[in-house]
């Protein structure tokens, strides 16, 4: 306020003294000084960022006009499909080993499988669950039945016991179709498994169609034979619930506890797929290589939305092999290629080879790929983009890094956030509660400080409706209320991210993953990333476990090494160099192997509750002694001297 009545002042002295001309003139000067003295940081940035915030509103307006387009005219993901299948019917619509599935193809299967679900009484509101692995049969059978109005929780093939149940009884699944090869798993909870369930098998073969054919249904519940046994349904609209209505349940990799079932609506599948589309620079001419499981929504939503939604062609792989990655993007003449978790580090593991730059490959996408190894990987396999995008599956907000800053997730925007419903708040680490100011509203995270990320709450938007999960109870615990005013809310992420100053967002830790040692908080993501870095690419989970009678919580990593030839004392030294010593794990345990969720993140809740004690782990174990700063063998008896407080840390 000052500076404003200095400037009015000067301009009144000028006028007074000169005349209203060169008043106005020195008025001017004043106040472009005056913005340049205070603003100039602001101004710079605006500067720097004014492309890529305006490139991603174009964008994000192309996304309404598309979605408003299928809400108008209410489809559901048949009839969008349908739109394409009408437009190109002999395009190629799947590649899968040496088949070509064209559109019309892939619509016919659909069809057959909507006669077949009819036939059993499968009806508008039904749940059925489809179990089957990548081929594009899968996709096509989820299709039919949403096409007669079911809902289909896409069920994580890795599951088995009471986890399969667990995901059966929480979607309150009226069928399942399992494909042959989980037989066994579905023969060990029969007895659990409800008397009124429908079971279909099915069994991956060509199906014959011929009316020379002997048609002849095997038994009762094979899926296959009733294809055959049936003749397509003629098209017709989906009778579901529409463009707002549910269409898929997609679980949660399950890092902690049992699966969640998030629900998955038209409009959610087609904001996630225009949204990676549209800000990852894709074409409808694009073949994109997919080794990702079609049960989670980054394959079954995101990829395989870009040929349901914009006609592209996908190559689908049984399962993620990392020697066949670019030999497959060759074989399949791919142009853009999917990747998840820690794929990436997986392939940079691989031997050079001649195929790294022999592929056609301009763009990867997905999430998850390590800052630490982001330039090696496009170098060495000559890769012109890499679409990083950030989003829970169960959210209602996704970022997408739109111009190729290297580590960077997305990005917030500075000179227009108000157009961008996200943003990080303070949060407390430890709990993930945000906090609060004296309003009882929640704060803004600053430039280069650590936030929880938010996506913003509107219910009658449907890019920002939050639908959550099948369970009300664990939705309600992903909403956050009175955000930034009173009344709202917003979906929570858990997740930690961190905004530089010209508002690049960097993933940084999970609410919970992060832990507290010698009064410093200690990232899992930032300790796995060394140390996996010096011991030549290993598997490394990092989590925190108590000691009696101390403060926080010490440093524990258990490290793949299937081949014994891990050097502890380099590990040692080398991490000493690029880790501060509150963040250098105390305990080591070498594994032969550990755990993978779907989505290729690395489980640790187990190896959490086991920690470092020599009678629950029968992996070997190790902790670093303080004098010779080694690690050296942790046994009962160093355990018990360590549990009374003998051995110090």
């Amino acid at each position: 306020m000052l500076a404003l009545a200095v400037l009015v002042a000067a301009g009144a002295i000028t006028w007074v003294f000169q005349d209203w001309q060169t008043s106005l003139i020195v008025l001017a000067i004043l106040c472009g000084v005056y913005v340049i003295a205070f603003y100039y940081r602001w101004i710079y940035i605006a500067i720097r960022t004014a492309p890529r915030d305006f490139h991603a509103l174009y964008c994000y307006v192309k996304i309404l006009l598309l979605t408003r387009k299928f809400t108008n005219k209410n489809w559901s993901m048949p009839d969008i499909f349908h739109d394409m299948v009408v437009k190109h019917p002999k395009k190629a619509c799947f590649l899968f080993e040496d088949e070509t599935w064209s559109f019309q193809q892939v619509e016919e299967y659909s069809l057959r499988a909507s006669a077949v679900f009819k036939a059993k009484g499968i009806k508008r509101g039904d749940t059925v669950a489809v179990m089957i692995g990548n081929c594009p049969e899968m996709p096509a059978i989820w299709l039919g039945a949403t096409r007669v109005g079911a809902v289909c929780p896409l069920i994580n093939t890795n599951q088995t016991g009471n986890t399969l149940l667990h995901s059966i009884t929480i979607a309150k699944c009226d069928a399942v179709v399992y494909a042959e090869e989980f037989d066994t798993a579905f023969q060990e909870i029969s007895k659990d498994l409800s008397p009124s369930l429908k079971l279909f098998k099915f069994i991956r073969r060509p199906l014959n169609t011929s009316p020379d054919a002997v048609k002849v249904v095997e038994s009762q519940n094979d899926f296959t034979a009733m294809l055959e046994n049936t003749n397509p349904a003629p098209w017709t609209v989906s009778e579901g619930e529409g463009f707002n209505g549910k269409l898929l349940y997609i679980y949660t990799s399950g890092t902690t506890g049992l699966p969640k079932a998030a629900v998955i609506s038209p409009s959610r599948m087609v904001f996630m797929a225009s949204g990676v589309h549209y800000l990852g620079s894709l074409r409808t001419s694009d073949v994109i290589y997919c080794p990702m499981p079609l049960y989670h929504s980054a394959g079954g939503c995101i990829t395989v939305g870009q040929a349901f939604i914009f006609g592209c062609t996908i190559a689908l792989r049984t399962k993620f092999s990392a020697s066949a990655y670019f030999p497959d993007c060759i074989k399949y003449n791919a142009t853009a290629a999917h990747y998840i978790g820690e794929m990436c580090r997986y392939v940079l593991a691989t031997k050079p080879s001649p195929t790294d730059t022999q592929h056609k490959v301009r763009t990867v996408y997905g999430n998850g790929m390590r800052p630490v190894i982001w330039p090696e990987f496009v170098k060495r396999f000559n890769i012109k983009k890499v679409v990083e995008f950030y989003g829970a599956t169960e959210g209602n907000a996704n970022i997408v890094n739109i111009d190729n800053k290297t580590g960077a997730i997305g990005f917030v925007s500075r000179i227009i956030p108000a157009v961008y419903p996200i943003a990080t708040l303070k949060v407390d680490q430890e709990t993930g509660e945000p906090i609060r100011n004296s309003k009882g509203l929640c704060q803004l995270a600053k430039p280069n400080e650590p936030g929880v990320f938010i996506g913003k709450i509107k219910p009658n938007n449907p890019s920002r409706a939050f639908l959550g999960y099948v369970d009300k109870e664990a939705s309600d615990k992903k909403i956050v209320r009175d955000v930034f005013t009173h009344g709202d809310s917003a979906f929570i992420s858990g997740d930690i991210l961190m905004a530089d100053e010209l508002g690049y967002l960097y993933f940084l830790d999970r609410t919970g993953d992060t832990f507290r040692w010698r009064g410093e908080n200690v990232s899992t993501t930032e300790v796995e990333s060394a140390i996996s870095r010096v011991a030549d690419q290993r598997d490394a989970v990092v989590y925190g476990v108590e000691i009696p009678n101390t403060e926080g919580r010490a440093g524990m990593c258990g490290i793949v090494d299937t081949e014994g030839t891990l050097d502890l004392d380099k590990l040692a030294k080398d991490v000493a160099k690029d880790l501060p010593k509150y963040a250098r794990p105390i305990f080591i345990r070498v594994m032969t192997s550990v755990d993978m969720t779907g989505t290729f993140k690395m489980k640790k809740v187990d190896l959490q509750k086991e920690g470092y004690n020599p009678s629950l782990v029968k992996d070997k174990l190790y902790y670093m002694d303080a004098k010779s700063d080694k690690y050296v063998p942790l046994g009962n008896e160093e355990y018990e001297k360590i549990v009374s407080g003998q051995i110090r840390l």
